[in-house]
């Protein structure tokens, strides 16, 4: 028989959600795309919910985590900040950390 540990992690500010998967997820999707619309539509979010994390994680980072310009005949776009890209790195360094803490902990139950 085997078994796996699950586990999520996130970071919060003052009960306020920093960074988790979904975040990160969206924050990788506006880096590539260009955009927080073409981000939304491809992790099948709303423009609004999109909106709304993204809202959320720059009220709650330290600095501003991605700059915004308005759409019009060329149509608007988003970017991450050299901070947003830390961001994202050092929560991907976080999970990987803690998924290999966990695996080595899973040794104990495979012994048993």
């Amino acid at each position: 028989m085997s078994y796996k540990i699950k586990s999520r992690i996130w970071i919060e500010s003052e009960n306020h959600v920093l960074l988790g998967e979904g975040r990160v997820q969206l924050l990788k999707a506006i880096d590539e795309t260009g955009s927080l619309s073409k981000a939304a539509k491809s992790l099948n979010l709303s423009y609004k919910k999109a909106w709304q994390l993204l809202d959320s994680v720059n009220k709650s980072a330290k600095k501003p985590v991605t700059i915004n310009s308005i759409g019009g005949k060329g149509g608007g776009g988003a970017e991450l900040t050299d901070y947003g890209k830390s961001l994202i790195t050092a929560f991907d360094e976080i999970n990987k950390n803690c998924w290999d803490f966990l695996d080595k902990q899973m040794e104990k139950i495979d012994e048993l």
